[in-house]
C-alpha cells in the first residue's frame, strides 16, 4: 500500500503531544494524557502522519527482542475511511518484520472497525483481558490479538 499524495510520515516529537492528544480525544472515549504520550515518545517508536503540515494520524509501537507491541494508533475522525489506519499498521508490521516474529495488541471488544482492520492483517484473537479499559458504564474487556510475521507487507 502506498501513501496517497500530499501525505508524509515522520517521527513524532515532544512538540506533537498537544496534537496527538487532540486526535486521540476525537476518536477515543478515554484518551491518553500528556504524561502517557510523553513517556511513550521517550521509550517507544512514534510516528505522525501529516497531510501537508497538519497531523492527521499517529502510530506508537514498541519492540523487545523478537516481539513487538502496537501501543496506540489513531486517525483523526475527518480522515477515517481513507486507508490511513491500514497504512500505519502496515508500516508498523514492515518496520518490525526483519527482527520480530510476532506483534501483539489490545483492542476494546466494542471497537469493531479496529478489530476488522487487525483481522484483515492476519491478527488473531489469542486472549482477553477482563475489565482492561475504562468504559462509559464501568470497565470494558480487551481482546488480545497477535500477528505472526512471515514477510513484510508492501507499503
Amino acid at each position: 500500500m502506498t501513501l496517497k499524495a500530499g501525505f508524509a510520515l515522520r517521527l513524532a516529537t515532544l512538540d506533537d503531544i498537544a496534537v496527538l492528544i487532540k486526535i486521540e480525544s476525537e476518536v477515543s472515549p478515554f484518551p491518553w494524557n500528556a504524561k502517557q504520550f510523553t513517556e511513550s515518545l521517550h521509550k517507544h517508536r512514534a510516528y505522525v502522519l501529516c497531510k501537508g503540515n497538519r497531523a492527521v494520524a499517529f502510530l506508537i509501537f514498541n519492540q523487545v527482542v523478537d516481539e513487538a507491541e502496537l501501543l496506540n494508533i489513531a486517525v483523526k475522525s475527518s480522515f477515517q475511511g481513507e486507508g490511513l489506519g491500514a497504512y500505519l499498521l502496515d508500516y508498523c508490521l514492515a518496520e518490525v518484520s526483519a527482527t520480530a516474529v510476532s506483534v501483539f495488541l489490545e483492542v476494546r471488544v466494542s471497537n469493531f472497525p479496529a478489530i476488522a482492520l487487525y483481522e484483515g492483517r492476519s491478527f488473531r484473537h489469542v486472549g482477553e483481558r477482563k475489565a482492561y479499559y475504562h468504559g462509559e458504564s464501568g470497565r470494558e474487556d480487551a481482546l488480545v490479538m497477535r500477528c505472526d510475521i512471515e514477510s513484510p507487507p508492501a507499503i
